[in-house]
């Protein structure tokens, strides 16, 4: 049986809020490329992995752009997308005649919402759908940016959304914002190097400081007393601590509550989730907060599946996999960072160098998340304890888990 990855990037809102992701489809064999087509690998994942899950799972509050070309586009298939969850994104490789024009307006008749993927000029194929199509995504790598404001002016008289595709830089959204763009969806809302000149918030720095507290073995009260001094970091601890993510049963009061609860260990996780919540004050969920409890969540549940894991071994993967985004966080580089907390030497080695068991489990998911899978296969080979169903198991538990996370 053919194994499919699902990897995702975030659509982001003109406050930077998220919104939807885009849900990408891979063949997890590299050689087997020309085996599996766009509408093989797009219906294996709807019917096995969200037939069995349910992509509200994998989503949360989210919509999800899928892909679609357009065998696919026209199979009674699409029907198994739910229709408040999905965008249909039609690829570019989709020949726009009569026939397309057709489906795609008994689709949006029947409740669907529907999106152009990588515009890059105005003619007659892309006007013929522009009032059936709800978004317009354009491909800001493939349009000269002398060219861009006048495709957008034109693109506005029409009664749609336009998405950003490929910000890669601070810049680049801020021009993108100028001109009128709705959404937007790039590496510089995930990746750290991109995210690296922001300055964090007071909260932030109270935070990293109440978590070397913790790992440092302070006293309870002392910890107290640190959350006493900012009372929204208590408030938003207790609100995360009683999502639905936590699984716990008794609805936990207060910080002196969680720690006789829930103990140290589990509190030290979910003040760690914390940091990456946002500061706007709106309601909206962080990217960078997406992307670090999935990648937490991701290297516990594959830690656990060693052999010879502890415990206490799977709650250092979680670290590691939450901390590795401090740098995108924090403005600053991670060592800089680091020196201002007692960590373990096998997650502080993790991190800074990919070293050790750790170390090897962190490349192992970054490469996953970047589609990478010549790797993630050959990772797999030397470790008997790990298969290509397990991993992906493993990233769509994850997935689940980090859309149910309330901040």
């Amino acid at each position: 049986m053919q194994e499919i990855f699902l990897a995702r990037q975030p659509i982001v809102d003109r406050n930077e809020g998220l919104v939807a992701f885009e849900l990408l489809f891979r063949s997890a064999n590299k050689t087997e490329a020309g085996v599996i087509d766009d509408t093989q690998a797009t219906s294996q994942v709807i019917v096995n992995a969200f037939g069995e899950m349910g992509i509200a799972k994998v989503l949360g509050a989210n919509k999800g752009f899928v892909n679609v070309d357009a065998m696919f586009l026209h199979s009674d298939l699409i029907q198994l997308l739910p229709k408040k969850n999905v965008v249909i994104e039609l690829l570019e490789t989709v020949t726009i005649d009569t026939a397309i024009i057709a489906r795609c307006s008994e689709l949006k008749a029947d409740g669907f919402s529907l999106a152009l993927d990588d515009v890059v000029e105005f003619n007659d194929e892309i006007k013929s759908l522009l009032r059936i199509v709800d978004i317009v995504k354009l491909d800001l790598m493939a349009i000269d940016p002398v060219n861009l404001p006048a495709l957008v002016k034109e693109l506005k008289r029409y009664p749609i959304k336009l998405l950003a595709e490929k910000v890669e830089d601070m810049e680049q959204a801020r021009r993108c914002v100028e001109m009128g763009f709705d959404l937007f969806q790039g590496y510089h809302f995930a990746r750290p190097e991109i995210l690296s000149g922001r300055r964090a918030h007071p909260s932030k720095i109270a935070l990293l400081r109440i978590f070397s507290m913790m790992v440092s073995g302070a006293e309870n009260h002392e910890i107290e007393d640190a959350f006493k001094e900012h009372a929204d970091l208590t408030y938003s601890l207790m609100r995360i601590v009683n999502s639905v993510g936590s699984g716990l049963t008794t609805k936990i009061s207060s910080l002196k509550h969680g720690l006789m609860v829930l103990g140290r260990g589990p509190l030290t996780r979910w003040v760690q989730l914390l940091l990456y919540a946002s500061d706007k004050g709106n309601n909206t969920v962080s990217p960078l907060m997406q992307l670090a409890a999935t990648r937490g969540k991701f290297m516990e549940l594959v830690a656990l599946q060693e052999n010879t894991a502890s415990h206490e071994y799977a709650d250092r993967a979680f670290m590691v996999g939450m901390l590795s985004l401090l740098d995108a966080l924090l403005g600053e580089a991670l060592p800089e960072i680091l020196k201002r907390i007692n960590l373990h030497v096998d997650v502080e080695t993790a991190l800074l160098y990919h070293n050790g068991e750790l170390g090897n489990l962190l490349s192992l998911c970054k490469k996953l998340e970047a589609g990478d899978y010549e790797f993630v296969r050959d990772t797999i080979f030397s470790h008997s304890s790990l298969s290509m169903n397990k991993l992906m198991k493993a990233q769509l538990d994850a997935m689940a888990w980090a859309s149910n996370i309330v901040l």
